[in-house]
Order: C-alpha cells, then structure tokens, then sequence
C-alpha cells in the first residue's frame, strides 16, 4: 500500500464522533456514567433505552447544548472538554456551523414563512447572499415535499409539516452530521413511515450522518445501520438493529423490550 492510499484508508476509518469516558451529573444525580462510542461518515445511528436511561442527554453532549463533567467528544475535527460552554466557545462554534440539529418540538420561527425559516441560518450566520440562500431552500422545501408550503406561516402548518419544515432547516446550513432528538415523537404511523423514506432519501443525496434518539423501535429497526442501548447512564448494547433488537444479549434490554416471558 502506498502512503497515499494508506493515508486515505487512515481518513476513512476515523470515525465522525467519538465520545470516550463521558460522565454527565445534575446535582447528585450521575445520568452518564463514563460511556463511550464512536459513530462513523454516513451511518444512521439510534440511540434507544428506557426513558431516563441518558439518550437524550447524550445527544445533547454530542450538540454542545449540555456540558459534561469528564470524559472527551470530538465532533468531526473539533474536541469539547469537560466545563462550561465559555470553555468550549471556539469548537462549539465550529461544531454548530457543520453539524444540524432538528429538536422534538421543532422550534420554528413563529413570525417567518417556511422558505425564510430556512434561508434565515445561511443568510444570517453563513453570511450568504439572500438570493443564493433562498434558491437552496427552495430545493430543500422541495426536496422534503413543502414545495407548495414555502408561504406558509408555521401557525398554518400541520405537525408533519413543521417537522419537515426543520429538517429543511437544518439542511440549508450543510452539515455533515444531523441530530435529532424523537423525530416520531408527534407523528402518527403514516407520517412515522413517510419520515424514514425521507431520511432514507436525504443521507444519499445529502451525505449525511445521521444521529437520533427514538423510543419507535420500528423506526429504528427500519432505518439505523446501527442502535445503541443506553440503561441507567451506561451503553449497554453497540450493534446492527437486526441483532440488537431481535435477538438483544444483555437481559436489560430484553426485559426493555417486552422480550421476556
């Protein structure tokens, strides 16, 4: 192997998080208790467990939107360490303009369109030109079938419709990772199915990673190339969605899925 090609073997297996010995507390109460993983380019991971178990809590460590008490989490090429977000200023910042988030309750702009919720990142933090900004989000709202919503204030939008809205959003600002926290949480079975053809669609064209907490373990089978099992602030199940949820090795995650008796 030459240098060249070893040194492209090297990128390619260099995963884009890692976390390692992440311990989060509130007050006495530890919610993670030193786990660790590492999530690689274009895998659709979902973090899944009982509630209180850290899922969420995880993901929002990986964000930047909680800070932890030790370990280490690199971001694709940025490391957040243990304190305040005053301490992490600088590679927060780095993580949020290459990375998106799409949270449970979507968190749209209330007095803007769909298509301004959407070009309103790029324009403002990206410092990109409105027209440039707006002709991406017209693809994007089209991309997530809002073509015809691109007007519409969020107040006129369905829940379904508000949630694809945010993804748009998300999207308008490139990331190379995607969070999300329950994007089933207020959709029915039909609209659970029509968000995994979505992100199905979007990690191909988009060349994205995709991280998600979910308590549908349907959604996750259909959709994760991988799951993680998190019970009581550790992970106590890393593997393929086939294994872990049909045939899961750990007792806990049995009994967490109703596979006893």
């Amino acid at each position: 192997m030459t240098d060249l090609q070893k040194t492209t073997a090297t990128a390619a297996e260099t995963p884009v998080i890692q976390v390692e010995g992440l311990v989060k507390k509130y007050g006495d109460r530890t919610v993670l208790k030193g786990i660790g993983f590492a999530l690689n380019a274009g895998e659709i991971v979902a973090l899944v467990g009982p509630s209180g178990g850290g899922k969420s809590t995880a993901l929002r460590c990986m964000t930047g939107l909680e800070s932890f008490h030790d370990g280490k989490v690199r971001v694709l090429d940025q490391h957040l360490a243990p304190g305040d977000g005053s301490r992490n200023a600088e590679p927060l910042r780095k993580i949020r303009l290459s990375t998106g988030m799409v949270f449970q309750q979507w968190h749209l702009f209330p007095h803007r369109s769909a298509i301004e919720n959407v070009f309103e990142a790029p324009v403002h933090v990206k410092k990109q030109p409105l027209e440039e900004a707006r002709a991406r989000a017209k693809e994007l709202l089209a991309k997530v079938g809002l073509s015809h919503r691109e007007n519409a204030m969020p107040r006129m939008m369905s829940g379904g419709e508000q949630q694809r809205c945010a993804i748009a959003r998300a999207l308008a600002m490139d990331p190379k990772v995607l969070f999300m926290d329950e994007p089933t949480s207020a959709l029915d079975p039909q609209r659970v199915g029509d968000l995994a053809e979505l992100l199905e669609h979007l990690r191909e064209s988009e060349k994205l990673t995709l991280v998600m907490v979910t308590h549908e373990m349907k959604f996750a089978e259909r959709l994760a190339s991988r799951v993680l099992v998190l019970y009581e602030g550790h992970v106590i199940e890393n593997g393929h969605p086939r294994d872990i949820l049909a045939n899961p090795t750990d007792p806990r995650t049995r009994t967490f899925l109703g596979l006893e008796g």
